[in-house]
């Protein structure tokens, strides 16, 4: 059996290992991180070419499955993905990691509307966990941004008063912890990406009594296929029919 694995994601790189040698696997990483994790087994790097590009790419595969284990954010990879699939009757399976509970966070639904709650606020300094490409809502607030990020974004893009923090998770409590104390964050701004590698920063601030504002996740397409863990897309794989 063959499969096209949409990845990037830890769960992505787990579900490859499991798979391999059983199935051939091919991750596909969108090449948007330098020297990115690989999962085992084929690798490809790089976008299709929206619709039309996944379409042509997937009839030259012949591949008989396609698992989307992309970041809960990654929804234009998963929307093309969908139309791809469903017109041509291939198998397809989104692994899409739980939630975080809101808790008491402000909810807002984009980069946008969580820049205008910081300055509604009047938050002064800000811990911004949005990634590099979550920098441009928050250019012309009045606020002082800690912006942690795998990659540096675009200086365009970027607040007149920040401090770029470059690093990769996974991250710890008491490190969350020294990193909020040290830089008096007085409010965390972040995605709901879910899972366990990243958590440890709302852990930490809710400790502190620091207030969250949380980007809610994109809708994923109409009538996907969803499991929540790697074992269960395991499961799947192992029962899909060969396209």
């Amino acid at each position: 059996m063959r499969i096209l694995l949409l990845g990037g994601t830890s769960e992505a790189r787990a579900l490859a290992a499991l798979l391999h040698p059983h199935v051939e696997v091919i991750s596909s990483l969108a090449g948007r991180v330098p020297d990115p994790a690989l999962p085992v087994g084929q690798v490809r790097i790089g976008g299709f070419g929206g619709v039309d590009g996944l379409r042509d790419w997937l009839l030259g595969a012949g591949v008989d499955a396609v698992v989307d284990a992309t970041h809960p954010f990654a929804a234009t990879i998963t929307a093309n993905a969908a139309v791809v699939c469903r017109e041509l009757e291939v198998p397809y399976l989104v692994l899409v990691r739980p939630a975080w509970p809101a808790g008491d966070a402000a909810v807002v639904d984009s980069d946008i509307q969580a820049a205008k709650v910081v300055v509604e606020k009047g938050f002064s300094r800000v811990f911004l966990t949005t990634g590099r490409s979550g920098t441009t809502a928050f250019k012309d607030a009045d606020a002082w941004f800690l912006i942690r990020a795998v990659t540096a974004p675009d200086p365009h893009d970027l607040p007149s008063q920040h401090k770029i923090l470059l690093s990769r998770g996974p991250y710890h409590y008491e490190n969350e912890l020294i990193v909020l104390r040290e830089h008096r964050i007085d409010a965390l701004v972040t995605k709901n990406s879910g899972g366990a590698m990243t958590r440890p920063k709302l852990d930490a601030a809710a400790a502190l009594g620091i207030p969250v504002i949380m980007v809610d996740r994109p809708p994923l397409p109409d009538g996907v296929h969803t499991v929540a863990t790697v074992d269960d897309a395991v499961l799947w794989v192992s029962s899909a029919p060969r396209s």
